[in-house]
C-alpha cells in the first residue's frame, strides 16, 4: 500500500466512515499488530487494562480550557480510542442539548447545582462504580462531592472545584478592586467597551445580584428585577458575553471579565499581570463532576476516559495544566508545594466564606431565563 493510499484510509478512520478494526484490516497494520504482539509484548498499547470491546472513539463534552490535552494523547495510546471533546458554555446549554437527544455524548461534565435536575429528567445513569476502580469516595473532600450521590445512588463523581471571581488587567485597569460593585461601575464607566461576562445565566444574574449583597442563587421577583436593570444598563458598555473569554483578555480586546479559578490561573501563570478577584460581597463556590448520560452510544469508553481521568497520578497532571484544584487527597498529595498554597487556587478562608454552591432551583427558573434572555437580546 502506498502512502496516497494508506493517508486515504486514515482519514476515512478519523471521520468515523470505518471502524479501528477495519482501519488496521485494510492497511494491514492489523497483522503487523499482532505479529508484534507475539514477539515484543511489551510494546503493545495495555489495551488489557481496560475490559471489553471500547471501540475507536469516545465523546467528551465539557468546558473551555479543562483538561490537559496530553492525557487525551496518552488515553488513545493506551486504548486505541480517540477522544472528541465538545465544549460548553453553560450548563442551561448542556441541559437543553441532552432534552432534545440525539447528543451522542459518552461522558460529559456537569456542576453540582445541575445533577439532581439530570437524575429527575431521567437524562443521566446511576453510575456502575465497578467500572471507576480510580475514584475512592474516601479520598475525597466531601462538600465538593456530595451533589454526585441522590438517594444513596451515585450519579456523579467528583472532577474538580472552583470559584467564580473576575479576571482584571493591572497594566490597564490601575483600581485596587476588590468587590462585584467595583466591577459593574467600572465596567460601565471608565473602562466601556473593556469587560466581559459570561453567557451563563447562574454566573451573570448571580454577579449581578450581589452588586446589591442579595444571595447569589436569588428567585426572588423584586431582587432578579433589581439584577436585570443593572444587567440592561450595563449591557452597552460591555466587550461580549462569552464563556470562552481568554483570547480576548490574552490579546488585549478585554481588560476585565467573569472569569472561573482555572482560567485565572492560568492567564495569571502566562500574563502575571492579570490578576483574579473573588468579590468580597461573595459570590459562586462550585464543583464538577463526570457524568454518563442515559443510551451513551460508546459507554464502556465513557466510562475507560472518567477512570483514566480520575487515577491519581493524570488527574495530578489535569490539575497542574489547567489549574483547578482537586477534592482528591490522593492528587494533592502529587501536586508541587506551590500550587497548593496558590491563592488563587486555595483562596484565603475569609475569602470563600461568603461564597454559595449554585441552587437547583436556578438551573431551571424561567424567570431567571427570560432575564438573561431579555439581556442577550437587548
Amino acid at each position: 500500500m502506498d502512502r496516497k493510499e494508506f493517508t486515504y484510509h486514515l482519514r476515512r478512520w478519523q471521520k468515523g466512515s470505518i471502524s479501528r478494526r477495519q482501519f488496521l484490516g485494510v492497511t494491514g497494520l492489523g497483522v503487523a499488530t499482532a505479529v508484534l504482539a507475539k514477539a515484543m509484548p511489551e510494546l503493545v498499547m495495555p489495551r488489557a487494562a481496560y475490559a471489553g470491546d471500547l471501540g475507536d472513539r469516545v465523546s467528551l463534552t465539557t468546558w473551555p480550557n479543562y483538561h490537559d490535552p496530553k492525557n487525551f494523547e496518552d488515553f488513545t495510546a493506551k486504548t486505541g480510542v480517540a477522544v472528541e471533546v465538545n465544549v460548553f458554555g453553560s450548563n442551561e446549554e448542556m441541559l437543553a442539548k441532552l432534552q432534545a437527544g440525539g447528543t451522542g455524548w459518552d461522558l460529559f461534565v456537569p456542576t453540582n447545582y445541575t445533577i439532581s435536575t439530570y437524575k429527575e429528567l431521567d437524562l443521566i445513569e446511576p453510575l456502575d462504580l465497578s467500572l471507576l476502580p480510580a475514584y475512592d469516595p474516601a479520598a475525597m473532600e466531601q462538600r465538593f462531592v456530595e451533589a454526585g450521590t441522590i438517594d444513596g445512588k451515585t450519579y456523579a463523581v467528583s472532577k474538580d472545584w472552583g470559584t467564580t471571581g473576575y479576571a482584571v488587567n493591572t497594566k490597564k485597569i490601575t483600581e485596587k478592586m476588590t468587590s462585584w460593585k467595583d466591577f459593574w461601575d467600572l465596567a460601565m464607566g471608565k473602562y466601556t467597551g473593556r469587560a466581559m461576562v459570561h453567557d451563563y445565566q447562574l454566573t451573570t444574574i448571580g454577579n449581578a445580584l450581589k452588586y446589591y449583597g442579595y444571595s447569589f442563587n436569588s428567585i426572588d421577583p423584586k431582587e432578579l428585577g433589581d439584577a436585570e436593570k443593572l444587567l440592561l444598563a450595563a449591557k452597552p458598555h460591555l466587550f461580549a458575553i462569552n464563556s470562552d473569554y481568554q483570547p480576548s483578555m490574552r490579546n488585549g480586546d478585554a481588560w476585565l471579565t467573569v472569569c472561573w479559578t482555572g482560567d485565572g490561573k492560568q492567564m495569571h501563570r502566562d500574563m502575571p499581570e492579570i490578576e483574579y478577584v473573588i468579590g468580597k460581597e461573595g459570590g459562586e463556590i462550585w464543583s464538577d463532576f463526570y457524568a454518563v448520560p442515559k443510551g451513551a452510544p460508546h459507554r464502556a469508553a465513557g466510562y475507560a476516559l472518567a477512570n483514566f481521568l480520575l487515577t491519581p497520578e493524570v488527574n495530578a497532571k489535569e490539575v497542574q495544566a489547567h489549574g483547578y484544584p482537586s477534592a482528591d487527597s490522593r492528587t494533592n498529595k502529587l501536586l508541587p508545594k506551590e500550587l497548593l498554597e496558590d491563592p488563587i487556587m486555595y483562596p484565603a478562608a475569609e475569602l470563600l466564606a461568603p461564597l454559595e454552591f449554585g441552587a437547583a432551583a436556578t438551573l431551571t427558573n424561567p424567570a431567571r431565563a427570560e432575564i438573561m434572555a431579555r439581556f442577550k437580546s437587548a
